[in-house]
């Protein structure tokens, strides 16, 4: 018997071979696919991360610039209810000396307490005395229920309580909208993760899997990033 393959076995061989080598070639053109969009993810991931850490971080710093601003109007607005609350006390001190004198019928007391009084108290207290109190029961109870009564550190404390209110609400709003960036940012930390130990895998289902995986988790945080406002200038 002669040593060797046949020509029947040579051939057998060499399309096994042919077989092998198409299915070798078609397993490495699948992976260069997978390493090529393995690498278009985590460029975006890289690039959208960047993007919302700096949105987090101007958004934080807006929201701690308004809440300041919150924190200072509202010690604004302390103080001027405080000047309003002596100026109002200083009224009815200024009233009672006046109202002594008058019932005590010294004209000249009464004189000289509302030559004393604070010029708009004055008046709010000439439009009182011209409703003409002592005769009409309908008459207010005293100059402080005039319109005309204005104490003007009581309208600066309800323009810097307006003021305070306002940057609060920004400053939350701010606070809110860094929040949901980091929370994004978190999302794109975990693509990153995925993505970046896929390549380790050796069985290609796994590996697909978690592309499939990072991939529709970039999509939402894709999405979640364009329903956010943009950074403060």
């Amino acid at each position: 018997m002669a040593e060797g393959l046949s020509p029947a076995e040579v051939s057998k061989e060499i399309a096994e071979h042919k077989k092998h080598a198409a299915a070798d070639e078609d397993q490495e053109n699948h992976d260069r696919w997978l390493s090529i969009i393995e690498a278009v993810l985590l460029s975006l991931v890289a690039v959208l991360a960047a993007y919302s850490g700096y949105a987090a971080a101007k958004w934080g710093t807006e929201s701690s610039v308004m809440l300041a601003r919150a924190s200072s109007a509202n010690t604004s607005a302390s103080r001027a209810d405080i000047e309003a609350i002596v100026t109002r006390t200083l009224d009815s001190a200024s009233f009672n000396a006046w109202f002594t004198a008058f019932t005590a019928g010294n004209v000249k007391d009464e004189q000289l307490a509302a030559n004393r009084m604070r010029p708009g108290y004055r008046v709010a207290f000439n439009a009182w005395l011209a409703t003409d109190p002592a005769h009409n029961p309908n008459a207010p109870p005293g100059p402080a229920y005039m319109p005309q009564y204005v104490i003007p550190q009581q309208t600066t404390a309800a323009a810097y309580d307006a003021t305070a209110s306002a940057a609060f609400a920004s400053g939350s709003t701010a606070g809110s909208t860094s929040d949901k960036y980091i929370r994004d940012t978190v999302f794109l930390a975990t693509v990153l993760f995925l993505v970046g130990i896929s390549g380790h895998f050796r069985i290609r289902l796994a590996r697909l899997g978690l592309i499939v995986v990072g991939a529709s988790l970039l999509v939402f945080a894709v999405i979640q990033l364009l329903g956010l406002p943009g950074p403060p200038s």
